[in-house]
C-alpha cells in the first residue's frame, strides 16, 4: 500500500480514538457516570481539567521520546494508554477511580500527535504531506462524531461502550505496530532546541488561545450536562449533540482558506463571536433541542476554525520553527482547558448553570482583545497553508 494511504488510515484511527473517544467521550456520558457513581458537578470539572493537563504533560514528553525512540513505540504506546484508560473507566468502581482512569485516557492524546508528525515528514513524499496530515488530523471530528451514534445505540450502558473503545484502542495499537516506521528521523541537527524567543506577538497568542480553551471547556466537559439539565436529554439525545459538534467541526477546516482571504485576525473575531453564541445558545435558559443542536454544529465549526487561526499564529511567528509555534498555540489551549473545566464545574456547583454559560460565554469573547500583529517584516511575509490541522487541538 502507498505510505500515504497507509499512515494516513493508520493516523486517522489512532487521532479519532485518542481525541474522540479517550478524551472528549467523557462529556456525552457525564450525566450517567454522576448519577451511577455520585460524582458532583465539583468533581467532574476537576476530572475533565485534570484530563486536558495530562495532554499538556504528555504532549511535550510525546515530542522527546519520539525523537529518541522513534515513532512507532510512541504511536503504539499512545494506543495502549488510551486502551488502559477506557478500560479502567469501564470498570471504575468509584469516582475517584474514575477520575484516576478518566485522566490517564486524557494523556493518550498528547501522546498520538507528536509521532504521527514525525512519521509524516519521515515516511511520505514531500508533495503528499500536507493532504496526509489533513487525513490524520480530521481524526477528532470523526471521532467525536462517531460517539454519537454509538451513544444512540447504547443508550445508558457506558461501561459497554468504553469497553468497546477500549477494545478498538488495541487493535490500532496492532495497526500502528505494523504500519508505521520504528526509527527515529537520522537528521535532528538542524533543529532548534530550547525555549522559543518570547516576541510579543507569541506572548498575545498564549493569552488568546489560553482564554479560548479556557471557555471552550463550556461544551467539550459539560455539554452532556448541560443538555441533561435544560432539556432532560439522556444519553440518546445528547448522542445527537456529539454528531452535530464532530460533523460541523469539517466546517473549520476553511480557517486557512478564510484567513489567506480575510486575515488572521477577522477570522479570530468571527470565529470568537460564534464561540461565544454557541456556549449561549446551548446553555441558555430558553433553549430548545433545534436550539442545542445548532449550537453544538456552531460550536464544532467554530473550535476547529480557532485552532486553525492559532495554528498560523503560531508557525508565522516562529516561522524558523514552526513546530515549535504550532506546540505553544496547541499547549495553551489545553492549559485553557486545565483551568476552565473545574471553574465551570464550580460555578454551576455553587452559584447556577446559568451564571457558569454566562460566564464562560463572555470568557469566549475575551481573546478578542489580543491581536495577531507580526513582530517584524519577516514575520508578515510568512504566510502558512493549513488544511484541517487545527482539529487536532486539544
Amino acid at each position: 500500500m502507498n505510505p500515504a494511504l497507509r499512515i494516513g488510515a493508520v493516523g486517522f484511527g489512532l487521532i479519532a480514538v485518542c481525541y474522540g473517544f479517550a478524551r472528549l467521550a467523557f462529556g456525552l456520558f457525564l450525566p450517567q457516570m454522576r448519577d451511577d457513581l455520585a460524582l458532583s458537578a465539583g468533581l467532574a470539572g476537576v476530572i475533565s481539567g485534570g484530563a486536558f493537563a495530562a495532554y499538556c504533560v504528555a504532549i511535550i514528553v510525546s515530542a522527546r521520546l519520539s525523537e529518541r525512540v522513534g515513532p512507532r513505540a510512541v504511536a503504539v504506546g499512545a494506543a495502549l494508554v488510551a486502551a488502559i484508560g477506557m478500560a479502567g473507566i469501564a470498570l471504575a468502581p468509584s469516582a475517584y477511580g474514575l477520575a484516576a482512569f478518566v485522566v490517564l485516557a486524557g494523556a493518550s492524546t498528547g501522546l498520538a500527535s507528536p509521532p504521527m508528525a514525525d512519521v509524516v515528514a519521515q515516511a511520505v513524499a514531500a508533495k503528499r504531506q500536507d493532504s496526509t496530515n489533513a487525513v490524520i488530523n480530521a481524526g477528532t471530528s470523526a471521532g467525536v462524531a462517531l460517539t454519537g451514534p454509538i451513544a444512540l445505540a447504547a443508550g445508558s450502558d457506558w461501561r459497554i461502550v468504553f469497553a468497546l473503545f477500549a477494545g478498538t484502542a488495541l487493535l490500532l495499537a496492532v495497526a500502528a505496530f505494523l504500519a508505521l516506521p520504528a526509527a527515529a528521523m537520522a537528521d535532528r541537527s538542524s533543529q532548534a532546541g530550547g525555549l522559543p524567543p518570547l516576541r510579543a506577538n507569541l506572548l498575545r497568542l498564549v493569552g488568546a488561545a489560553f482564554l479560548m480553551g479556557a471557555a471552550s471547556t463550556a461544551l467539550w466537559s459539560f455539554g452532556g450536562e448541560i443538555a441533561s439539565l435544560r432539556l432532560g436529554w439522556s444519553t440518546r439525545g445528547i448522542g445527537l449533540l456529539w454528531i452535530a459538534i464532530g460533523a460541523a467541526g469539517i466546517v473549520g477546516a476553511a480557517a486557512g482558506w478564510l484567513i489567506a482571504r480575510l486575515g488572521v485576525n477577522t477570522v479570530h473575531r468571527v470565529g470568537l463571536a460564534a464561540l461565544a453564541a454557541s456556549i449561549a445558545l446551548a446553555g441558555a435558559g430558553f433553549t430548545t433541542p433545534a436550539l442545542t443542536l445548532i449550537g453544538g454544529a456552531v460550536f464544532g465549526a467554530a473550535y476547529v476554525m480557532l485552532t486553525g487561526v492559532y495554528l498560523v499564529w503560531g508557525t508565522t511567528t516562529l516561522h524558523d520553527r514552526p513546530a515549535a509555534g504550532l506546540m505553544v498555540g496547541f499547549l495553551m489551549i489545553a492549559v485553557g482547558q486545565t483551568a476552565g473545566a473545574p471553574l465551570f464545574g464550580l460555578l454551576m456547583g455553587h452559584v447556577s448553570l446559568q451564571a457558569a454559560v454566562a460566564v464562560f460565554a463572555l470568557l469566549g469573547l475575551a481573546p478578542s482583545v489580543f491581536v495577531h500583529r507580526p513582530d517584524n517584516a519577516t514575520d508578515a511575509d510568512n504566510a502558512v497553508s493549513i488544511k484541517a490541522q487545527g482539529s487536532s487541538a486539544c
